[in-house]
């Protein structure tokens, strides 16, 4: 790697040097991010995921920069045109806007007005107005010029054909882009009305009808905003910059105060400000403008993610799926402990059809004939009619009534996957599993949708596609990975995403498992097609097997390094079997004591605490939660009340909260707490189940207004607020983890 971008790298990471250079060598050398954090502390001086990511996206930036310069470098080579100078400033910048600023001047073009005026031969006149020798006027310079040329050019349209070439020159300047550019994000504003067929209509872009604001404090979800609301025509906006002022600070690039044509230059200035340099510079804005909105709404978005995906798992438990619906009836399905559908059927408990006994017999004939043990309630169309059913069938019951989010379930169930494992089946009773299975194991069901259609993000529709697809796929990697899987019940759906295993590889496991029975050990993985020892390295710590020959297997202890765990037991004179969650054994573990050339501090204590605590679930317990009752629909919800809900989606201005009236209620930032609150994320999370007052309910745009700090006061307000603020302070005083 080039020491440059070696150096630009460490630079933006805010890393030290060695350690970039040997997260890139492991990178290079087909680790993955996972891997790296978990099992290569010692290698990467314990940098941790996020800053592992960090790193390995610089790389990608750099090397596709590296690209694009070359390509660049070929081009002006083959003009003739590459200098010793214009050559180093290329290969030194690390801005693709500045890297295209270099480029421009060379950059075959579309006819011009000043490739025109080249044509008719008025090259030699530009030159010769921007000469600094006193030849008068410009008239007086164009009447020489025509004399000498002796061409019947008319004077006004000569001057004029010569501006363009000069503003041309003027605009394709890569200082005076860099400045304005500048100036442009620190001194612009963007000026936002409402467009002639909205005025004086309501909508929910009415804040922005008569809005400005400068550049840079915009924050992503304003751009995001204002921008949907020009794709729909309700706004429209342009970047505001004062033009005489960027005039008087750029003229000096190309000429001074003495100039004896600096009035007519000035007006050659101010053309290739306004009509060249102002356009392209604002649509760099713009673009980095949506860039960045696109990183943080992502950013957000992946978070929100992480923490569905981590939501806590009911279990292994006999489970009745149900997609809940009126017309069509409610689709049920009976799933044993590990998904497999044991039965399914549809009953009408709600209008129009209200066939309430036959459905009452046939849910409390199912639950009797398979020990049904909960039940999860879609929370789509008649959620909340469905549930009241099913309490009041199984009142005095211990069974668990649970409604879940069902977002992504219809998209799963019209998909290609739920058509490969359910070909039997219709999109409907797809749904009712798909709800089942999502109570049971939330992450092993989620990994089959789509992340942008499970509906945890905003403005997922707006922001580039495949950036948010290559997040949204890290997030999933990192998790699954950061939970491990049980090699022995997972789908191929979810295996692909353990670190080292492709589409291909994950379907060869899930084959040789149907074919040969479970895996005993994790050795046995060599023996399934396309699995190489590379491969093994670096996926065998994230797969955990149950029961099998070596304890180790169900455990994050990575093969590579059984071999420690042997010598603390053979330390300990036991054998290693009893290391595993004794606790009095493992505290009399000096992990210095077994620190090898190849593995440091770091592992060994990584190793203890699996010990301890083997396959740790970082996700937390399961609890079952109840909507408020009698507040079905938003014509229900009044202001002044007091709901339960759980929290669906966190954004930059807030959390939205799932109240059960099929439309999500909006917390703002500053309604979240009495104190000042920077990131609503620090104070709340996907699926966190809350209380909220309602402050107001607009029944025209069907908008639902909540506070939670209007509650702030109540004990269990205090406490979870309390549990946050210790999280966050523990987050600064240790790093984030």
């Amino acid at each position: 790697m080039l020491s440059n971008d070696l150096n630009f790298i460490t630079k933006k990471s805010g890393k030290s040097e060695n350690k970039v250079k040997a997260v890139i060598s492991l990178l290079e050398n087909g680790m993955t991010v996972p891997f790296i954090a978990r099992y290569r502390k010692e290698v990467s001086g314990g940098l941790n995921e996020v800053d592992i990511q960090e790193i390995k996206d610089l790389l990608e930036f750099v090397k596709e920069l590296n690209s694009r310069k070359r390509t660049i470098l070929n081009t002006i080579k083959e003009q003739g045109k590459l200098t010793v100078d214009l050559k180093k400033k290329i290969e030194n910048c690390y801005s693709k806007n500045e890297l295209e600023d270099l480029y421009l001047p060379f950059k075959p073009k579309k006819k011009t007005k000043a490739a025109i005026a080249k044509e008719k031969g008025l090259l030699p006149l530009a030159e010769m107005i921007l000469n600094e020798k006193k030849l008068g006027s410009a008239e007086e310079v164009a009447t020489l010029f025509i004399s000498e040329a002796k061409k019947s050019f008319n004077i006004k349209e000569a001057i004029e054909g010569a501006g363009y070439i000069i503003a041309e020159r003027f605009a394709e300047n890569s200082e005076l882009r860099k400045f304005v550019r500048k100036k442009m994000f620190e001194e612009g504003k963007l000026s936002v009305k409402v467009t002639k067929e909205w005025k004086n209509k309501r909508s929910k872009f009415e804040q922005y009808y008569d809005y400005n604001e400068l550049v840079n404090s915009l924050p992503s979800h304003r751009i995001l905003a204002i921008r949907r609301g020009e794709k729909e025509k309700v706004l429209k906006s342009s970047v505001l910059l004062d033009l005489e002022k960027i005039k008087l600070k750029v003229f000096s690039i190309f000429y001074d105060n003495k100039h004896p044509r600096k009035k007519v230059l000035d007006d050659y200035l101010k053309d290739a400000l306004k009509r060249l340099v102002f356009p392209s510079i604002e649509l760099e804005v713009r673009r980095d403008l949506k860039k960045r909105a696109d990183v943080e709404a992502i950013e957000v978005f992946a978070k929100n993610l992480e923490q569905l995906l981590l939501s806590p798992p009911a279990g292994e438990l006999v489970v009745m799926g149900v997609d809940p619906g009126y017309r069509t009836g409610c689709k049920i399905v009976v799933l044993d402990e590990t998904g497999k559908v044991l039965k399914y059927d549809t009953i009408y408990p709600t209008k129009p059809n209200e066939k309430i006994m036959e459905a009452k017999e046939k849910v409390v004939s199912l639950k009797e004939e398979f020990n049904i043990k909960a039940i999860a309630i879609g929370n789509g169309t008649a959620s909340r009619e469905t549930y009241e059913f099913f309490k009041k069938v199984f009142n005095d019951s211990d069974l668990i009534i649970s409604i879940v989010n069902e977002a992504g379930a219809s998209v799963y169930s019209a998909s290609e996957i739920a058509r490969e494992e359910f070909p039997e089946y219709d999109v409907t009773v797809r749904g009712a599993i798909s709800i089942g299975r999502r109570f049971q194991d939330p992450l092993a069901e989620l990994v089959k949708i789509e992340p942008k259609s499970i509906g945890v993000g905003q403005y997922q529709h707006d922001v580039n596609q495949t950036l948010l697809k290559k997040r949204l796929d890290n997030t999933v990697f990192s998790v699954v990975n950061r939970v491990g899987v049980d090699l022995n019940t997972a789908s191929y759906h979810l295996l692909k995403y353990v670190s080292g295993i492709n589409d291909s590889l994950a379907k060869s496991i899930v084959e040789y498992r149907n074919k040969n029975g479970r895996f005993y050990k994790r050795e046995d993985l060599m023996n399934v097609k396309g699995m190489g020892e590379k491969v093994f390295q670096q996926s065998a710590g994230f797969l955990r097997i149950r029961d099998g020959s070596n304890v180790l297997d169900s455990t994050g202890i990575h093969p590579e390094t059984y071999f420690i765990v042997e010598k603390i037991a053979d330390y300990l004179g036991v054998k290693e079997n009893l290391l595993v969650r004794n606790k009095k054994l493992i505290e009399k573990i000096d992990p210095n004591l077994f620190i090898t050339e190849e593995f440091g501090l770091p592992t060994i204590i990584d190793i203890i605490k699996e010990l301890e605590n083997p396959g740790r679930d970082p996700r937390k317990v399961f609890n079952v939660f109840e909507y408020t009752e009698g507040v079905k629909s938003f014509e229900d919800v009044e202001e002044g009340m007091v709901l339960r809900g759980v929290i669906t989606n966190i954004t930059n201005f807030g959390a939205f909260v799932d109240i059960g009236v099929h439309q999500d209620g909006l917390i703002h930032i500053s309604e979240i707490s009495h104190d000042f609150v920077k990131n609503p994320e620090d104070m709340v999370s996907v699926g966190e189940k809350v209380e909220v007052k309602v402050l107001s309910v607009d029944k025209d745009l069907k908008r639902i207004s909540l506070s939670l700090k209007a509650l702030e006061n109540k004990p269990d307000r205090i406490e979870r607020r309390g549990k946050k603020d210790l999280l966050s302070s523990l987050k600064k005083k240790w790093g984030a983890k």
